[in-house]
């Protein structure tokens, strides 16, 4: 049974005028369905999850988001095409052709394209959707409270790259997924909320994965759309819900 934990708050319907809200405690601006707030997502893949937020903005009435490019780290990464059949722009920002010895860093030279491609777009927030590497606080200085991140465990339990493996070899019974603020830690930024899902008795990797990718799909998708209407927002490193608008 999957059980969801998307907190419910007492919010104004969502704005239907012109006018658009300022931001909140330093938080992005509240989307509004005729100014809907600008999005990137970054993957590093095949792009399953950023399929399903695509789908999601497709299919609802008057989304307060829109998205606007996704961004890969790899050029092959098969999430690009599907990017392009949904009309949406695709740019690849690979790390190979940065020099090792790159100053500064390359790690930062890297970060540096990324923040040209996201300024191009005029992006507001960034999504992550299995985007494999670990953004700088350098980058997240100006970005603060404005980039969210999907992972496939219930944090903080099970943080890093293996999640699946580490809770089948931990033997828990209940895994999912989690939707959190990202900091420059490996998973540690605050969390927004959660989905879970049963592991069964010989459950393997991929078996435990795909039950968790159908839970990812309806969670993370549904917090978007939230977090771009002004439901919640991070202040001082703590998630706040409530009526947020300025109304």
């Amino acid at each position: 049974m999957v059980k969801s934990c998307v907190r419910k708050s007492r919010i104004c319907p969502y704005a239907q005028g012109e006018d658009v809200h300022p931001s909140f405690m330093g938080g992005p601006r509240v989307g509004t369905p005729s100014s809907p707030l600008r999005l990137a997502v970054l993957i590093s893949g095949g792009g399953s999850g950023m399929q399903a937020l695509l789908n999601h903005e497709s299919q609802i009435d008057s989304p307060c988001f829109t998205t606007c490019v996704v961004v890969s780290d790899r050029k092959d990464a098969g999430g690009l095409s599907i990017a392009t059949e949904y009309g949406i722009a695709a740019e690849a920002v690979p790390l190979e052709g940065i020099a090792q010895d790159a100053t500064p860093s390359r790690r930062r030279v890297h970060e540096m394209a990324l923040q040209s491609v996201l300024e191009r777009y005029e992006v507001e927030a960034i999504i992550l959707s299995g985007y494999m590497r670990i953004l700088t606080s350098n980058f997240l200085q100006d970005w603060n409270g404005l980039v969210i991140n999907i992972h496939p465990s219930l944090l903080p339990r099970h943080p890093g790259a293996h999640a699946h493996r580490d809770v089948l070899t931990s033997g828990d019974t209940v895994s999912g997924c989690t939707v959190h603020f990202v900091d420059s830690g490996m998973d540690t930024g605050a969390i927004i909320a959660q989905s879970e899902v049963p592991v069964h008795k010989g459950d393997t990797i991929e078996m435990l994965q795909e039950r968790v990718k159908v839970v990812e799909h309806h969670l993370y998708p549904q917090v978007i759309a939230d977090f771009a209407a002004g439901r919640f927002r991070l202040e001082g490193g703590t998630v706040i819900w409530g009526n947020l608008r300025h109304d």
